[in-house]
């Protein structure tokens, strides 16, 4: 594979295909996802390092709508994975990645229900498998500190803390990986 250039590497990261882990679909997420995923994600407790409460489905359905229109800023894609476990049908959580000049962000979001079960860490490695298939080489993840199971994902993944601090939450980095 040819090395992507980090400023063309927005314009080479298929956002609009399924991809599948072991145990998972992930769909790029659209408005008809609200309903299952307002139901996956209605868990208080899973806002607690994050902040904010469980969304309603209108309020996912216009979020929705948004992230699969894309970025407005033509330097950056968006990229939003609702995850579908394939024994049941059911959507559990998703993956994102804003993906940048100069670097990729990731973030997973698993519903409590499904917590436990490495659906994150197998979710978010089939992410970043798909991102290093289209070229990039830097991802970064923010956590918060108190965060342990985000962080024990970002770890699996190859991502370490760094001193960098951003809103409460540590950066994490995976360092560029060379292409090739």
């Amino acid at each position: 594979m040819n090395p992507v250039n980090p400023a063309d590497a927005t314009n080479a990261v298929p956002t609009a295909v399924i991809l599948r882990t072991e145990r998972l679909d992930l769909l790029p997420i659209g408005p008809e996802h609200a309903e299952a995923m307002a139901a996956a994600l209605a868990d208080p407790a899973l806002y607690t390092f994050t902040g904010g409460e469980p969304p309603t489905a209108d309020a996912l359905r216009t979020r929705y709508t948004r992230l699969a229109a894309g970025s407005p800023d033509p330097a950056e894609t968006w990229g939003n994975w609702a995850l579908r476990l394939r024994a049941d049908g059911r959507l559990t959580g998703y993956v994102q990645a804003t993906v940048g000049p100069a670097a990729t962000e990731i973030a997973w979001v698993l519903g409590t229900p499904w917590q436990g079960r490495g659906l994150a860490t197998e979710a978010a490695r089939g992410l970043l498998t798909h991102l290093r298939a289209a070229g990039v080489t830097t991802v970064l993840a923010h956590i918060h500190p108190d965060h342990h199971a985000s962080a024990a994902v970002a770890r699996a993944l190859g991502l370490t803390p760094t001193a960098d601090h951003q809103d409460g939450e540590t950066r994490w980095l995976l360092p560029p990986t060379p292409l090739g």
